[in-house]
């Protein structure tokens, strides 16, 4: 058995090799850079309108209109001193041009306009490379790409984008008792959600479940469907059967199939058996079986793995220390993941944390995490895991 800090150490130091893949860029969101990108131009690329309205020759209060500029037009107008063009929002500032006034600040009657107040030298102007220079470099490696990355990149006219590929994953959930959601439930039946939960779990940090797979507790069956996942995906996902029960057969599937234990049992509650194993360049979870407890442990160990296989730093839930609204004490003879709900800048321990109950962990929307044997008092501070 590991500690919580020896557990999430051994998943640190697993040394992987990052694969990379050329991905358009409407579906870029989420992936990390596997290059620098650097502005094949100036940004704006021509001096152009911030706004609506008149570009002014001099500085003075009474201009001569003598046209107009649209948005894509590529003007030849040349302004001398005392005229004025109109110009819409990006329109590119014609030669000759002193600054831009808002429409609202004018009064235009034929061809003859008058301001409101007067102008200043480079007012509205958007200068060419304002925001960047040709050759600047925009994003660094290893960048995370956001939506608005996303629109900048778009921006320098780049559609294709070199990343860090994410891992494939597959999800088996073992368990005699389990029955798909929808069929006629009989006794001693339970339906099976764990696949559900983490299926959606993984979903919302921007990871796919390629496959996922029900199998009841039969050993050779278990044996067989751990080999063929091995050989399609990167990261294996197992929802049961990983305790010491007569049929409890995963981690010997996983033994028989050449799988290496890297630790097996964290001095945890819930989740204490939780087992983290390797082939090679393939990765493999066994999450235990209670609902609350495999989607704990799916947020503290899997989430930061799957995010440290697809290139990005720092990864894991956000954490954050809140004061405790209520006392409470922690009876168990282990450090606690507890379902927790945020609310007010304070947080509650909600009732309902048997690892098998998951409406608490449904209304709440962290996990606070609480030394073993803890007293605390209202107000205290607890580390909170954000979760939704």
């Amino acid at each position: 058995m590991v500690s919580i800090e020896e557990a999430l150490k051994i998943l640190n130091d697993q040394e992987i090799e990052l694969r990379t893949e050329t991905r358009d860029l409407e579906n870029s969101l989420g992936y990390v850079l596997a290059e620098e990108i650097s502005a094949p131009f100036d940004m704006p690329s021509f001096d152009n309108s911030a706004m609506d309205g008149y570009a002014l020759c001099g500085i003075s209060m009474d201009y001569q209109i003598i046209g107009e500029v649209a948005a894509g037009d590529n003007s030849k107008i040349v302004l001398k001193e005392g005229q004025a063009v109109r110009i819409f929002t990006g329109a590119k500032i014609p030669e000759g041009a002193t600054a831009v006034i808002m429409q609202e600040k004018t009064k235009a009657e034929r061809d003859q306009l008058r301001l409101d107040q007067e102008p200043k030298p480079g007012q509205s102007i958007r200068k060419q490379g304002g925001e960047l220079h040709k050759g600047q470099l925009v994003f660094e490696k290893n960048y995370r790409i956001t939506p608005a990355g996303i629109g900048m990149i778009g921006a320098l006219g780049i559609q294709n984008l070199k990343v860090y590929s994410k891992p494939k994953i597959n999800l088996i959930t073992t368990g005699n008792e389990l029955i798909s959601p929808g069929q006629d439930k009989k006794e001693g039946q339970i339906y099976e959600s764990n696949s559900y939960a983490l299926t959606a779990a993984a979903k919302k940090y921007g990871f796919e479940v390629s496959d996922r797979l029900q199998i009841e507790d039969d050993f050779e069956a278990i044996k067989t469907e751990i080999m063929k996942s091995l050989e399609e995906t990167d990261v294996l996902i197992l929802s049961g059967g990983i305790s010491v029960g007569d049929y409890d057969f995963v981690k010997q599937a996983l033994e028989e199939n050449g799988v290496v234990q890297q630790f097996y049992k964290v001095f945890q509650k819930p989740g204490k058996p939780l087992y983290f194993g390797r082939k090679d360049e393939k990765y493999v979870f066994a999450l235990p079986g209670n609902p609350a407890s495999s989607l704990s442990c799916f947020y503290i160990y899997v989430l930061p793995f799957l995010q440290k296989l697809s290139g990005i730093k720092n990864s894991g839930l956000e954490t954050y220390s809140f004061p405790i609204s209520h006392s409470f004490e922690n009876r168990a003879d282990r450090p606690s993941f507890l379902k927790a709900k945020i609310e007010n800048g304070k947080v509650e321990i909600l009732d309902g944390q048997g690892s098998s109950m998951i409406q608490s962990m449904a209304l709440g929307n962290a996990l606070a995490f609480i030394d073993a044997e803890t007293k605390l008092n209202e107000g205290d501070q607890i580390k909170c895991y954000l979760i939704s």
